[in-house]
């Protein structure tokens, strides 16, 4: 369309109307009351796919149309305008990931996250950048469009195939190019174009498996930022803010990579191509993904085990007033004496003789044994309660958590160990009802934080409880016990380990693939234009944002086909792109690069460089009159 039809500049204009009207769209869609789940799922629809409409014709336009403002003597200055088009992408990419879950979720509208302004904003502030745009009119050089150059594309490469197909003959001398066989039809500045084009787009193949690792900054990492530790001495970082540091990276990689790394490998006499650059940044991401699998190892260090069938987990909480000894008929767990409100060390594993089992439980307490008989269900995580009652020792059985709570929340239960309930107030006036003589709530899940005033009513008496910290994925279990002077007692025990796996071990992996990303995609930008025919800038452009969403789909299809351990997607992930990267550099080392300027024929050329003359002579009259007129 911009190459053939509007030219690059109206496609801009128009196409940036409808994303504005599409992130309207979306943001009216997010508002909770307005219709019912039918209107939004069609609002968000119809929102996304404008979005996507207007982005997908935008972001090819764009750069292209940056490339069209300079000469083609003016090489290296036109590679700068890339890093810095790149630079200020990143900006704006660095502020939206601060600013979007900031408008999110602390600016409450609707009575809830509000969704609504978060899409909101980035409509209006691209009407401001349209506005400014349009402004500097005057200011641009605009390429007319070509006609429609891809149905010449087409046709010429159609052409060359069904006549060389219909020419097999030994007898019928053979031609350089299979492109050639289309010189009975086009020209020889047409055919040298699609040969241009098609030398480019077929670079292009092995680029996808860049994106499926690169993209995953915003799903797998943002996922393994949730299972780690977000505290930065008392400023808590979002999971998805840590996304933050790979534009920041950009924003200072650029100028290190453009006024000190290159410059420094030229003084070497190294030839490094915009080819050994690619690659170079393909190996940079391989090496990202291994080391986000070394953390992911270590996150999964502390994770509660897989559980599988005829497995069960156990671990005993000691109510009592003593220390007790617990052992299980035929089993070997629990060898050291439990003390009164211990906090288990880690769950015992049982192994069953079915799917589900009857175990006996001999506990010592106080020179007296007591006996107790529990089913236990393969696949459970459980907790053993012992606790004194009427002089004697009683015990029961309750189910836990599984897994870790997700996102980086945390968990906690409470057991009350009062004569009559309790009833527990925690923040967002979330409330807990729990039954007396040892009754024990559900799990409650709550943001990670301090919880020290907690509300707790039971019958006509109310006390504060402080519970302390509630850390990343932890899960908790508070024991309320009896009255105190200061109130009622509590005593907590972890469940779940906290995330031990601070967040900041994400840093070397964003380095890596930030510096991938500055070596590959800035200079894939300069390069699909610079080695793309005059008349298809827009049509390269586009194709390279097309291995982009074909990098997204590879990631898909291989989640999909053999779900694995998050390391292992990992690793391999950093394979296949390390085998790319030998196959792109076999395909670089056979590229010839070629000049446009050379396929423009010579009356062109002369017609060009007079139109130039013409145009420096007016600027020099223009300034001799002015200097008169002073």
């Amino acid at each position: 369309m911009a190459d053939s039809w509007l030219g690059k500049y109206k496609t801009i204009i128009y196409l940036s109307i409808v994303y504005v009207v599409g992130h309207l769209i979306k943001s009216v869609g997010a508002i909770p009351n307005l219709g019912n789940q039918v209107v939004h799922v069609v609002l968000s629809m119809t929102g996304l796919t404008l979005i996507a409409l207007g982005t997908g014709g935008i972001k090819p336009c764009v750069a292209a149309f940056g490339g069209d403002q300079f000469e083609e003597e003016h090489g290296q200055e036109r590679s700068k305008f890339f890093s810095v088009f790149y630079l200020s992408i990143n900006a704006g990419s660095l502020i939206s990931t601060f600013i979007t879950p900031v408008l999110r979720g602390d600016v409450e509208c609707f009575g809830g996250d509000c969704y609504a302004l978060a899409f909101g904003v980035p409509a209006a502030l691209m009407v401001i950048a349209l506005i400014v745009f349009i402004a500097g009119n005057g200011m641009y050089k605009k390429t007319p469009p070509q006609g429609n150059v891809l149905l010449e594309v087409w046709n010429c490469i159609w052409f060359a195939l069904t006549n060389r197909i219909k020419n097999r003959s030994r007898h019928i001398p053979k031609r350089n190019h299979w492109l050639d066989w289309a010189s009975e039809k086009y020209s020889s500045q047409l055919i040298a174009e699609v040969k241009m084009l098609t030398r480019v787009l077929f670079l292009f193949i092995p680029l996808p498996m860049f994106w499926a690792l690169f993209d995953q900054q915003g799903s797998r990492w943002t996922v393994q930022a949730t299972k780690m530790n977000a505290d930065f001495g008392g400023y808590v970082l979002q999971p998805d803010q840590m996304q933050f540091l790979n534009p920041l990276l950009i924003l200072v990689f650029i100028p290190v990579f453009d006024f000190g790394l290159y410059p420094l490998i030229d003084l070497c006499k190294f030839n490094f191509t915009p080819i050994k650059k690619m690659a170079t940044g393909m190996i940079l991401a391989a090496l990202a993904f291994a080391v986000a699998a070394i953390v992911e190892l270590k996150i999964e260090e502390n994770v509660m085990p897989v559980l599988v069938p005829k497995e069960s987990y156990i671990q005993v909480l000691n109510l009592a007033d003593g220390d007790i000894e617990v052992s299980i008929q035929d089993y070997e767990q629990f060898r050291h004496p439990i003390k009164p409100f211990q906090d288990p060390d880690e769950y015992s594993r049982l192994i069953l003789s079915s799917n589900q089992q009857n175990l006996r439980f001999q506990i010592q307490f106080q020179g007296s044994s007591f006996t107790f008989n529990h089913i236990i269900q393969e696949k459970t995580v459980n907790s053993l309660i012992v606790y004194q009652t009427e002089g004697s020792l009683a015990s029961r059985l309750i189910k836990d958590m599984e897994q870790k709570p997700t996102e980086g929340m945390s968990a906690v239960r409470f057991i009350n160990t009062l004569e009559l309930d309790a009833n527990i107030t925690l923040r967002n006036e979330e409330f807990v009802s729990i039954n007396k003589s040892y009754g024990v709530s559900r799990y409650s899940i709550l943001a990670r934080g301090r919880y020290n005033n907690v509300k707790c009513q039971v019958g006509a008496e109310e006390s504060i409880l402080h519970l302390g910290l509630l850390d990343f994925g932890a899960a908790y279990t508070v024991v309320i016990t009896n009255t105190s002077v200061k109130g009622f007692q509590t005593s907590k025990t972890e469940d779940i380990a906290a995330n031990n796996v601070h967040i900041s071990w994400q840093t070397p992996q964003y380095l890596l693939i930030s510096a991938g990303e500055v070596m590959f995609s800035i200079t894939g930008l300069a390069f699909s234009y610079s080695q793309s025919p005059a008349s298809m800038k827009s049509v390269v452009q586009a194709g390279w944002l097309l291995t982009v969403a074909f990098g997204n789909a590879i990631v898909l299809i291989v989640a999909q086909a053999a779900p694995l351990e998050q390391w292992v997607e990992f690793i391999l992930f950093a394979a296949l792109l390390f085998i790319v990267f030998v196959i792109f550099s076999i395909m670089g080392y056979f590229y010839i690069s070629v000049d446009p300027e050379e396929l423009i024929p010579k009356e062109e050329k002369e017609e060009l460089s007079s139109c130039k003359d013409m145009i420096d002579l007016v600027i020099k009259n223009t300034e001799v009159e002015n200097g008169c007129g002073h």
